[in-house]
């Protein structure tokens, strides 16, 4: 065998989400509108290959891959060893010769041990090459809390991800944004950590494959109001709805906004509506201190203080390690800290 290194092709250019032939609309759960989205990519787009724990034969844990290998092969779908850095190293050599590979990650902490590969690699490559050489690599992980799942099962990591320059950070919470920016991160030349909020994952809701959503990098205003908006993503945007609801009780009008792109981060709207209510609140599950929240919360601040008539708040998971089963209902935000908060934002004006 020569030891002569083959070259790598040339990158392709971005490449447009494309759709399917229009088939109506349909009612599918989070998951398999995640499902569809793999399906119609890779018959659209050969050099797209799927690679993770069980997401052949089994179809994943959560089923997201199921009866892919049975249609496209075991060399679309592809069974791997249980070895995360072994799985992502490998998905960074199918990138540089001109495939795309999605990787599944089985449980948010289990992706740890391939960290340094997504930090030190797939974030710097396109940028250690002066952007010869891209990396279409799709990370999807599930994650977060609210299953019954053990320590190691329910991390909320999105601010490892979010504060490492050269990765996008998706994070869909509704069924036609899974399915259409799972679509876009496959199509994007830059890498893409797509956080699926696994206690959504069996949520119906009609959505139309062929309808366009917001692109990636675009914040979208789920409810509007007049008195505050809370500011989400994934897991929490159920539970910030439901508040919004219970606020009418107290004569509180809440808007809900929802973030579904960490990175690249919607300081437009997310300015906009702040600026036109005065008062915020962030939300999010996971910790707080470090926290995404912390940084949204600052930029908030930095760029719409004049219009604030009380600090922004966050209501976020405690600075824990994951708790029991039994006690991750006290660690959630839930409805009543969320209207607490908001309490708050009315004393302080």
């Amino acid at each position: 065998m020569s030891n002569t290194a083959r070259p790598a092709p040339a990158p392709t250019p971005g490449r447009t989400a494309v759709r399917p032939s229009p088939a109506g609309p349909r009612t599918a759960t989070l998951a398999q509108a995640l499902n569809s989205a793999l399906r119609d990519t890779l018959r659209e787009d050969p050099s797209v290959h799927v690679l993770g724990e069980d997401v052949g034969a089994l179809g994943g844990v959560f089923r997201i891959t199921d009866g892919l290998t049975a249609e496209f092969g075991a060399d679309r779908c592809l069974d791997t060893p249980l070895a995360e850095a072994g799985i992502l190293g490998t998905a960074i050599g199918m990138a540089m010769y001109g495939l795309r590979p999605v990787v599944e990650m089985q449980f948010d902490a289990f992706a740890y041990p391939a960290l340094e590969q997504l930090f030190s690699h797939v974030a710097k490559m396109r940028n250690r090459t002066a952007g010869r050489l891209p990396l279409p690599i799709t990370v999807r992980i599930p994650y977060g809390g609210g299953i019954g799942g053990v320590e190691h099962h329910s991390d909320a990591s999105e601010a490892y991800y979010a504060s490492t320059p050269g990765l996008h950070v998706v994070t869909p919470a509704t069924v036609a944004d899974a399915y259409g920016l799972l679509r876009a991160s496959i199509a994007s030349d830059d890498p893409v950590v797509f956080l699926e909020p696994k206690r959504l994952y069996w949520g119906k809701a009609e959505f139309d494959p062929a309808a366009p959503v917001e692109p990636i990098g675009r914040a979208v205003l789920r409810r509007t109001g007049t008195s505050a908006v809370l500011i989400t993503y994934g897991p929490s945007l159920p539970v910030c709805l439901e508040a919004a609801e219970a606020a009418k009780a107290e004569g509180w009008d809440l808007a809900v906004l929802d973030l579904r792109t960490l990175v690249p981060f919607d300081d437009e709207t997310v300015c906009r509506v702040v600026r036109s209510l005065g008062r915020a609140v962030v939300v999010h599950e996971a910790t707080g201190f470090g926290g995404t929240g912390a940084e949204i919360a600052a930029r908030v601040t930095e760029r719409c203080f004049h219009h604030l008539a009380a600090p922004v708040l966050r209501v976020t998971g405690f600075d824990i390690p994951y708790p029991p089963p039994m006690l991750e209902h006290h660690h959630l935000p839930g409805v009543d800290r969320i209207l607490d908060a908001v309490a708050r934002l009315q004393w302080e004006a």
